[in-house]
């Protein structure tokens, strides 16, 4: 291995060390939110698990008020 193909190796190394810097945050990102989106997919049927009751689709819940639309003065 000569001194061109030693330097060639070293950029090709550089370039991906810096390629792997750069993708990392997002692949990162990217898990993170499939492992919040999985838990909240989850949720239900974990609580109702816990409840001992079947688990229920769509469940909205409310605030106990309505929802009002604000008005000018």
């Amino acid at each position: 291995m000569d001194t061109t193909q030693l330097q060639g190796l070293i950029g090709m190394l550089a370039v991906l060390g810096l390629l792997a810097l750069v993708a990392l945050p997002a692949i990162i990102g990217v898990v993170h939110d499939r492992r919040i989106d999985r838990q909240l997919r989850e949720a239900p049927a974990r609580t109702a698990a816990r409840d001992g009751a079947a688990p229920e689709r769509h469940v909205r819940t409310t605030s106990g008020h309505g929802h009002r639309a604000a008005r000018a003065a």
